[in-house]
């Protein structure tokens, strides 16, 4: 189970207090996606869900979960990454170049 686990790099594993069920996280829905078709994982009865939204400060994401069950354990697979940033504004973009030239 653990060579399954770390197929795709995961960013962190979790045991939940129940004692049956894992929490693994992912920097990216590739990875996510990755780590679910190399263990056998992606089957048509998994239940998935993927989300975008925007933070506050306007950078736009994207979320993936899903929720296999794998010997026995229950599993909360996450990933969440940044689609885009905000374009920075022309002043900012001139200090920047300046800074680097400097």
């Amino acid at each position: 189970m653990a060579e399954i686990l770390l197929l795709a790099d995961p960013t962190e594993i979790r045991t939940h207090t129940d004692g049956v069920a894992l929490a693994v996280s992912f920097d990216r829905i590739a990875e996510l996606r990755s780590w679910l078709h190399l263990a056998g994982l992606n089957t048509p009865d998994l239940l998935s869900s993927e989300h975008t939204d925007t933070d506050d400060d306007g950078r736009p994401w994207q979320v993936m979960t899903a929720y296999p069950t794998l010997h026995g354990w229950k599993i909360y697979a996450h990933a969440k990454e940044y689609t885009a940033g905000p374009d920075l504004d022309a002043t900012t973009v001139d200090r920047l170049a300046a800074l680097a030239v400097a």
